[in-house]
């Protein structure tokens, strides 16, 4: 009797062992925050037959929504969504012997959403190391041309001038983005600092084999600010 009651312990304890290590390797959080982000893009286009650029500056703003879910050993999860306003476009490096200048804003309503990734003070107030990756989908709102009093399009090398005057043909935008950043815990909110690179994978001008432009997708790189408070912990 005795012998058979101490089996049947030995293998309640064998059955609840791996419950008592996965406690502890993951933990549940259930800690949803809300708050504002803003920063600069630099943003280019990569073209195929390609345009030269420098890098175009422009705003981007928005709000954030964050949920943590768990930690699993030190690594703390979740998911981030954010809402943003963001311009980008390209600047062209017009080398033709003339005073030409040329850039084209294009003004962008982006929505990424984000698996978020974050080492460091679990609790109270502290520092994170802090990861976000995914896709980000966008549309476009309006773009504008800005170009020099004396425009000579003319005399662009190869002859690379169709993109002039010719408006986004595609205002769907989607890619990949991804970056890290530190994020400082305090008691009236989280602060976090980061950067961020755009990989864009449409085109905004149509890339048909009649088309000019076989590729027309945006890349950029962002740095920003975001403030969050917490809703529930």
């Amino acid at each position: 009797m005795k012998k058979t009651s101490v089996i049947t312990l030995l293998g309640i304890l064998f059955c609840l062992l791996p419950l008592s290590v996965q406690a502890q390797l993951q933990e549940q959080r259930h800690n949803f925050a809300l708050g504002v982000n803003g920063g600069v893009n630099l943003s280019k286009v990569s073209f195929s037959p390609t345009i030269k650029q420098g890098y175009l500056i422009g705003p981007t703003f928005g709000v954030t929504a964050r949920y943590i879910s768990e930690k699993y050993f030190s690594m703390i999860c979740g998911i981030q969504a954010e809402v943003n306003y963001s311009q980008r476009g390209w600047k062209e490096i017009i080398e033709d012997g003339t005073e030409d200048t040329y850039h084209r804003a294009m003004n962008y309503l982006e929505v990424p959403l984000l698996a978020h990734l974050a080492f460091g003070k679990d609790r109270g107030n502290g520092v994170r190391f802090v990861l976000n990756l995914g896709p980000q989908i966008g549309f476009l709102i309006n773009e504008k041309e800005y170009k020099s009093a004396a425009w000579h399009p003319e005399d662009r090398p190869y002859g690379v001038n169709v993109q002039y005057d010719k408006a986004a043909e595609n205002k769907f935008d989607y890619g990949i983005i991804g970056g890290g950043g530190v994020e400082i815990r305090t008691g009236i909110g989280h602060f976090v600092a980061e950067a961020r690179y755009y990989f864009g994978l449409s085109d905004f001008f149509n890339s048909t084999k009649k088309d000019y432009f076989s590729r027309s997708a945006h890349s950029y790189i962002t740095a920003k600010l975001t403030y969050l408070f917490d809703i529930t912990r």
